[in-house]
């Protein structure tokens, strides 16, 4: 992935290439900005001085996991990708949860009030915390990334599925029914809600044909609730026969199939949901925002060649995708939303009574919980170095989560190379404030690069 570069005043310059940016660091030009996403920051240019390209930012909005990807407009080149996982659902248990403790403790009278007229308002386009959380991702990264890169315009996936294609195919004729995107959409909509297999005999990794539950012979429609996926194999096995004789030795199987058939998509459901908020939020940047459907998207993938993950949908958002695609060594950074802590001071056990009282404060010897270290301990049982974040106590005794280094192999000859390092799985120890070194500030979020 490119290295974000700004100029002295902090002004965005185009992203370079990390041999460039070491070379850069190396020789005093230039310093480290910030660490995640890497940024570099020039001591000796301005953008008067610099020849700079207009980069189109592309999001594709996912109820668990966002794709984000910058486009360099005139090469085509994909210069940073980003995948963002929120945390909508651990809100919605959260506050499932609470709302059960309130509701068992008003019965039990131990903290009586009278009943409240359902007289409160909300805001017109309010939204639950759930799914405004996802909202708030995006637009906190759209505008970072904006003060990190010279962004001149966003595309974004608006809508995963044209329903109207789908529920009416002869809405405007046949021209509408058998258009190029019409497959697509179908398609695209039947992979997300019964999975990447064959619903008959899961099969998996193998072309899936779209298949009619009930046979048009039979009187079936081509409405999507009506559609499913099968394997070329069993798609001829069925044939006309009806569903219940086809599945007549796999009951479980049928009363599954005949209970999705009709369920919506609750993931679709969040991002249809969000899907207006986050454009009137994109388009008070001042920014041009273009805005297609998911069923382009994959068309652009598909003729593009591209694998499926979220960044790479993310780059083919929209009419503006260019015909190539340059995303040679690209690898994304995983964000994971983690919050900026809890406000609540009294914690209560499972049954809802007070057990402990947090602190007022919220750094303890300078560290903050969710601070990226680097511990470097000298001796005892967890001897040796580590990078990860910390969760602070307040008390000289920190929780650590790092992925220490394993020596593997040693140098036994003059000259050979230094011994290989390897990863080992994360753990979690215990470590004194002075081992640790901050190298980047809690920011709500947890960065991995892939």
């Amino acid at each position: 992935m490119r290295v974000f570069v700004l100029d002295k005043d902090k002004q965005p310059l185009d992203p370079c290439h990390p041999a460039r940016a070491r070379d850069l660091l190396k020789k005093g030009r230039a310093k480290v900005f910030k660490r995640y996403p890497f940024t570099i920051i020039m001591q000796d240019r301005s953008l008067q001085d610099s020849v700079v390209h207009p980069h189109r930012l592309k999001i594709d909005p996912g109820s668990k996991t966002t794709g984000i990807a910058i486009i360099q407009e005139p090469t085509g080149r994909i210069t940073s990708a980003l995948e963002i996982n929120h945390r909508g659902q651990q809100i919605k248990n959260s506050l499932e949860s609470r709302r059960a403790l309130r509701r068992g403790r008003r019965n039990r009278k131990t903290r009586y009030r009278k009943p409240r007229f359902l007289n409160r308002k909300r805001p017109e386009s309010w939204l639950p915390p759930s799914l405004m959380s996802r909202v708030f991702n995006i637009e906190t990264w759209v505008r970072r990334l904006r003060k990190l890169c010279p962004i001149t315009a966003i595309s974004q996936e608006l809508v995963r599925f044209d329903t109207q294609k789908m529920q009416n195919p002869e809405v405007s004729g046949i021209e509408y029914q058998h258009g190029e995107l019409f497959g697509f959409e179908v398609k695209e909509y039947l992979l997300a809600k019964w999975g990447h297999n064959c619903v008959y005999c899961g099969a998996i990794d193998t072309p899936l044909e779209v298949e009619h539950i009930i046979p048009k012979s039979k009187g079936g429609s081509n409405r999507v609730s009506n559609l499913t996926l099968a394997c070329r194999c069993c798609n001829q096995k069925k044939g006309n026969n009806p569903i219940e004789k086809f599945l007549i030795k796999k009951p479980e199987i049928l009363k599954k199939v005949l209970a999705k058939a009709k369920t919506p998509l609750k993931d679709a459901a969040a991002v249809n949901a969000t899907r207006w908020e986050l454009w009137r939020r994109l388009k008070s940047t001042g920014l041009p925002v273009e805005t297609a459907s998911g069923g382009l998207t994959k068309f652009n993938r598909k003729t593009r060649g591209l694998d499926k993950t979220h960044w790479t949908d993310a780059a083919c958002v929209g009419k503006s995708t260019p015909k190539r695609l340059l995303l040679n060594a690209v690898k994304p950074l995983t964000i994971t939303a983690k919050g900026h802590g809890v406000r609540q001071r009294c914690r209560p056990n499972k049954y809802g009574f007070p057990k402990a009282h947090a602190p007022a404060a919220k750094f303890f010897m300078g560290f903050q919980t969710g601070d990226i270290v680097k511990a470097d301990i000298k001796k005892g049982k967890y001897a040796g170095k580590y990078t990860g974040r910390i969760a602070i106590r307040h008390r000289p005794s920190f929780v650590l989560s790092a992925k220490p280094f394993a020596k593997r192999g040693l140098r036994r000859k003059r000259g050979l190379r230094p011994p290989l390092r390897e990863h080992t799985s994360e753990q979690k120890i215990d470590v004194h404030p002075k081992y640790l070194q901050t190298i980047f500030k809690a920011d709500g979020y947890e960065y991995q690069a892939n």
